[in-house]
């Protein structure tokens, strides 16, 4: 399989994720108030504390944020994007061209998405993961991006929502690949194909995780109240 049209692929994955973002991304970071850097003893001059309450997502909201995620309108419009590229560059080539070929292609890849977000969301589940991207409470643009990366393949656990390596984040994107490459791709395509579109899909997931953590419109956007459990203050702010 050519990879040269994979490139172009993580630009528009990584924009999708960049409005897909308003929808089911939550925001942590927030200032302390004047009133309490006020209070602050004169020996204490570093940045305030963030005091801020993880607030686990309800089953309720983890199922909104499913269905927004496999059948929204990022999932739709992102399949028929990536579909023409890869009808552009005739990937896979056995496919040809014309419309039926542009229909293949596109459920392949909206196919790919699909069972990639089912199974992030199904071992989330079972593994007790918190698989939603929370925005960095720190500053700086080197701290933000690493916490971007390591989101990619992270989650949070418990109530208190402490940060570990997560399995559903690690395996769902070559699940999503391997299903293609065995599934309905031509005989041709194998393990190692699938694995190697796996890197791609983990990689266009990094993408939009930067995308998530830098560029976000606020409580006035469309999508500003759909999908978004909330991080609370805690009480002594």
């Amino acid at each position: 399989m050519r990879t040269r049209p994979i490139i172009p692929l993580l630009i528009v994955v990584a924009g999708f994720g960049t409005f897909s973002s308003l929808a089911n991304s939550q925001t942590i970071g927030a200032t302390s108030s004047s009133s309490d850097v006020a209070s602050s003893s004169p020996s204490d001059t570093t940045q305030p504390q963030l005091n801020l309450t993880y607030k686990r997502p309800t089953e309720k909201t983890k199922l909104r944020n499913y269905f927004f995620d496999a059948f929204g309108p990022y999932a739709m419009v992102g399949s028929a994007v990536s579909g023409g590229i890869n009808q552009a560059d005739r990937t896979p080539p056995e496919w040809g061209q014309g419309a039926k070929a542009y229909g293949e292609r596109v459920g392949s890849d909206f196919g790919i998405a699909l069972v990639t977000t089912t199974t992030r969301y199904a071992l989330a589940k079972v593994f007790r993961e918190d698989t939603l991207y929370y925005r960095c409470e720190c500053k700086g643009v080197f701290r933000r991006l690493g916490h971007a990366v390591i989101s990619t393949v992270t989650a949070r656990y418990g109530d208190d929502g402490r940060r570990r390596l997560s399995l559903a984040t690690l395996v769902a994107p070559y699940a999503g690949t391997m299903t293609a490459a065995y599934g309905w791709y031509p005989n041709r395509f194998g393990f190692k194909d699938g694995m190697r579109m796996g890197n791609y899909t983990l990689l266009a997931f990094v993408g939009g995780n930067i995308a998530r953590e830098f560029i976000y419109g606020g409580r006035h956007t469309l999508f500003s109240r759909v999908n978004r459990p909330e991080t609370v203050r805690s009480s002594s702010d």
